[in-house]
């Protein structure tokens, strides 16, 4: 069952806040609080992201869960390719974007190639549910919608999906631009200098002594809640079979809590070190 996160709306993100606006200009009121007490309750027991749709079972008066399904009108593959042009010119939209925040301005994005990632009505959104209601949206559909929002608080990719790019498609478009935009510049420079190859000096490969755009640099903890399952199985001598389960389960969770700590003290050195240079 999925449980809406208490807090504030000046605790929300940005993005969040503007996705439930919407349900706060739904002229039925009541239906709205019911759907809201839904989310509240528990009633809903499972939201998935299938490609570009939302799809989602929630508990009603009756003994099978409802089935309900959320999408938005897609972007053709050619409105896609001028948001991810129009993004690249932006370098630090798309830096945010790359460690997971919403850039305060990206509908000027979308705009600016007449669109919009975000819906503008309620009526702009696909929704059905399998319930006797024909209000649509229904206190069902009102619940799913109203968590979602934490799920977009989570990932704000998810949003791109809705509109037909995967987190994935979009990071990979965005990373082609940016090395194809350096290949050209080094090209470029290549062009009008062409100096002699200079021999590998390998007591310099980890030195870098250009100073980096500010604007260029986002500085995030990872999102990853367990560090060591991107290793998978932790090999312990004599083999996890003669160890008890009990105790393995307390060393990962020792080593979680040791990785985390020092995720979070690299950052705030990070953000220190940039706050001393500025």
């Amino acid at each position: 069952m999925y449980y809406p996160t208490e807090g504030s709306d000046t605790d929300r993100e940005w993005w969040v806040q503007q996705w439930l606006d919407l349900l706060d200009k739904y002229r039925f009121k009541k239906r709205l609080e019911r759907g809201r007490n839904y989310a509240r309750q528990g009633n809903v027991l499972s939201i998935e992201f299938r490609a570009q749709k939302v799809v989602a079972r929630v508990q009603g008066t009756e003994k099978q869960p409802y089935k309900i399904s959320l999408g938005l009108e897609t972007f053709s593959d050619e409105d896609w390719n001028f948001v991810f042009d129009t993004l690249s010119e932006r370098t630090l939209f798309s830096a945010k974007l790359l460690s997971g925040v919403m850039p305060t301005n990206i509908e000027d994005i979308f705009a600016a190639n007449g669109l919009r990632l975000f819906p503008f009505s309620l009526p702009e959104i696909e929704s059905r549910c399998s319930c006797p209601d024909k209000a649509n949206p229904c206190k069902h559909i009102i619940a799913v919608y109203h968590l979602l929002g934490e799920r977009f608080a989570d990932d704000p990719f998810l949003l791109f999906q809705l509109r037909g790019r995967s987190k994935h498609e979009t990071i990979a478009a965005l990373r082609a631009r940016q090395g194809a935009a350096s290949a050209d510049a080094t090209a470029h420079e290549d062009e009008e200098v062409a100096p002699a190859a200079a021999p590998l000096d390998l007591s310099r490969f980890w030195s870098y002594d250009r100073p980096l755009d500010p604007s260029l640099i986002a500085i995030a903890p990872s999102s990853e809640n367990a560090a060591l399952d991107v290793l998978g199985s932790m090999p312990l001598a004599g083999g996890r079979h003669n160890i008890r389960a009990t105790d393995i389960a307390a060393l990962e969770a020792f080593l979680d809590r040791a990785y985390a700590t020092a995720r979070n003290s690299a950052v705030m050195q990070a953000m220190q070190l940039d706050s001393d240079e500025t």
